[in-house]
């Protein structure tokens, strides 16, 4: 493929295809004839997407598999060697020039680092440092802040700037020296003859400030209301603040950069030359010394966030800090660079054609990626609300594949401005939960469709509904086959009676089959008819009928969660299961009776006077009843009162039990559970993962954090 397609849109489709089928094989066995072929085609897309994200600023692949493909590659060649070219990605600096500004060549090239994503990867980097050493010196690593921004090289002769270039394809790049000239954090003038440097070339990252790109598109949303005001075109919001430099930096008005407030950050030295000769080893010793002197001479560099280590095992502590940190970061930052600090001794490291061998790149979890939606799913939950789910491209975002992503309702659709066919940038919010942050309007190519949303319910074609102060479509249909099945499904679940034996694939054949049709036929199965499904044997029949036998004896408030009340979850369900001798005694209750209970509102009095309120819901109890399920209050002994008076909350993972273990333990104890962070919360017990309910609760002096041993200290 020539590299005329980098500008086809429909040769771009087509190799954003031939990535996605590379990367589903790419751990497969290749056998030396397939092998040819699989290398020119990795070869191929790893052109197109260095193309995309060098010269165009314009992200295609994350960094996880982009470093999938080059590896492969790599492993390829070395197993074939005969498949080695000059032209390949391994051999030589990815190519690609934007042609809207004049080319320049750097006086040395900007070279790639390699990635590394855990303590194994660092450790291979320290043996390989080591061990190509000849001395037995003694290694001191630097580790800093990896900037997610567009890099820059910039040129100083005689004390003043006289150049500034884009990275480009690392040998060349495009000069912008006016619009750097924009940026107030590059010095016009750096006295560098101080150290008998008449030139030099320094390398940086230009950056946006996330306060900036919030201010930037609070302006352009006051742009947009007076250009709907005039009917006029509205301006795109700023996606992010990395393309935002990026873009920034090939605008042809240098005020409108100016006015961006970008800034620079400088972190390298790449050349440097004086009249005598003198060698750059002599003047700069180290990494350190050299990020000094840049300070000294006024420019921004990561000095003060950067440290100094003799252990590798030390770096990656210092690594996983500055991982959670950088939420509360000004800038965004997406790994740390390790790099050797001896200039000597990187340059008996030495380099390859790609990266330099003392320094790495040490890559947090990715927060965010690209892929394409390719349809919208209408789901029924068991309340009736219909909830549009995006079935995208698969996607591997920390770890985890992701192709399915709730789009929660209509609004939120019209409000992302998101359609068929877009590119949507995907994150996992508060690092767990998949999340559609909006579309890219810019690669639109013309085949994207409006999204519609229905007006009948999709399972039982009953008319939709849209409660008034509500965002959520539903379907009031009682009979409704898709609520009715979800509702069944929440019966059984762990979160309500959890009845062994029967999980969700189990409730789908059994209505499918018509052997339950409600939430009391659960307890009137015909197991004969059971015994006729496949893979039904005596023993997981046995198992089906005395795990529903058990659920009959459970503590009232599992009852209560199982019969899908809306707005009542495990915490409301207790405090009900307290208050009356018998379940369907509710249905006397008024709702202000309700509202007089602790943490109830409006809301939620409202929903339980209607559910209670209803003859066929005090029907459904009386008939459990007669079926022997306990619909009584359940007295519960606790096992001290140590934890009286606290309130607690459980977020992230931990060693030993559970997190509804803990839960059972705090209320066994005399301890409340919270579902959220506010200032009525006395412990949060934070194990690994904890996320966005642990930032909030260092915000609250009140809130004492401790972990999982000190929780268990508590109700010794």
């Amino acid at each position: 493929m020539s590299n005329d397609l980098f500008s086809d849109v429909n040769s771009n489709d087509t190799l954003i295809s031939l990535t996605a089928s590379l990367l589903n094989k790419i751990d497969d066995f290749v056998t030396e004839q397939e092998s040819e072929q699989f290398c020119d085609d990795i070869k191929t897309v790893i052109n197109f997407h260095d193309n995309q994200y060098y010269v165009k600023s314009n992200s295609l692949i994350s960094d996880y598999d982009y470093d999938r493909l080059f590896k492969k590659l790599k492993e390829l060649e070395e197993n074939f060697p005969n498949l080695v070219t000059p032209d390949s990605p391994t051999q030589r600096i990815a190519h690609g020039l934007n042609n809207d500004f004049p080319t320049v060549q750097h006086l040395v090239p900007m070279m790639s680092l390699n990635n590394s994503y855990n303590i194994t990867d660092l450790e291979d980097f320290d043996t390989q440092v080591k061990k190509a050493l000849t001395q037995q010196a003694a290694v001191e690593y630097i580790a800093e802040p990896k900037f997610d921004g567009s890099s820059i090289a910039l040129i100083y002769q005689d004390d003043r700037l006289v150049r500034a270039a884009t990275r480009g394809n690392g040998v060349a790049g495009d000069e912008i020296t006016l619009n750097a000239k924009a940026i107030k954090t590059i010095p016009l003038k750096a006295n560098f003859s101080e150290y008998g440097i008449s030139k030099i070339e320094v390398r940086g990252e230009v950056l946006l400030e996330l306060a900036m790109l919030n201010k930037l598109n609070e302006d352009r949303k006051k742009q947009n209301e007076q250009l709907r005001a005039e009917n006029k075109k509205e301006l795109d919001l700023y996606k992010n603040a990395r393309n935002t430099a990026a873009g920034s930096l090939r605008l042809k008005d240098s005020s409108e950069v100016a006015a961006r407030k970008l800034d620079a950050i400088i972190y390298q030295i790449g050349y440097a030359e004086n009249a005598a000769g003198i060698d750059i080893t002599d003047i700069f010793q180290t990494h350190n010394k050299n990020l000094e002197i840049l300070e000294k001479l006024g420019f921004k560099t990561p000095f003060h966030e950067k440290k100094i280590f003799t252990s590798i095992l030390d770096v990656e502590t210092f690594c996983k800090y500055w991982e959670n940190k950088r939420d509360t970061y000004h800038f965004d930052i997406d790994g740390m660079v390790i790099k050797v600090n001896s200039i000597h001794q990187q340059q008996l490291i030495g380099k390859t054609s790609h990266h330099p061998k003392w320094a790495v790149a040490y890559k947090f979890k990715a927060k965010q990626a690209f892929s394409k939606l390719l349809n919208v799913e209408f789901q029924i939950g068991r309340t009736g609300a219909i909830t549009p789910v995006a079935k995208i491209e698969p996607v591997q975002l920390m770890g985890v594949e992701i192709s399915s992503i709730s789009l929660h309702n209509e609004d939120f659709i019209l409000d992302k401005n998101i359609m068929l066919n877009d590119t949507v940038i995907v994150e996992r919010a508060g690092d767990v939960i998949p999340y559609i942050v909006g579309s890219v309007p810019e690669k639109r190519n013309g085949a994207e469709i409006k999204i519609q949303f229905p007006t009948t319910c999709p399972s039982c074609q009953h008319a939709l509904v849209k409660p008034l102060e509500e965002s959520v479509w539903r379907c009031i249909n009682t009979n409704c086959p898709a609520q009715l099945e979800e509702h069944l499904i929440h019966f059984v679940s762990k979160q309500a009676m959890d009845i062994f034996g029967f999980g969700e694939e189990n409730v789908r054949t059994f209505v499918a089959n018509n052997i339950i049709q409600n939430i009391t036929s659960i307890y009137t199965i015909d197991y004969d008819k059971v015994r006729q499904l496949e893979g039904w044997k005596e023993k997981s029949i046995q198992n089906l009928k005395d795990g529903i036998e058990a659920s009959k004896h459970n503590e009232l408030h599992r009852l209560i969660v199982g019969l899908g009340i809306r707005h009542i979850g495990s915490t409301t369900a207790k405090l009900l299961a307290k208050k009356v001798e018998k379940l369907s005694d509710f249905q006397t209750w008024t709702q202000e009776q309700f509202t007089e209970l602790e943490d109830i509102g409006p809301k939620v009095a409202q929903s339980l006077f209607q559910f209670f309120g209803d003859a066929e819901n005090i029907n459904t109890i009386e008939t459990l009843s007669t079926l022997g399920v306990n619909i009584y209050k359940t007295e519960t002994t606790l096992a001290s009162e140590k934890l009286s008076g606290k309130t607690f909350l459980c977020t992230g993972t931990f060693p030993q039990h559970s997190r509804d273990d803990i839960k059972v333990m705090i209320e066994k104890n005399g301890g409340k559970n919270l579902s959220a962070v506010s200032a009525n919360l006395d412990f949060l017990i934070a194990g690994e993962k904890a996320g966005s309910k642990l930032a909030k609760a260092q915000k609250i002096s009140s809130i004492q954090i401790i972990d999982e041993a000190t929780f268990l200290k508590m109700i010794e």
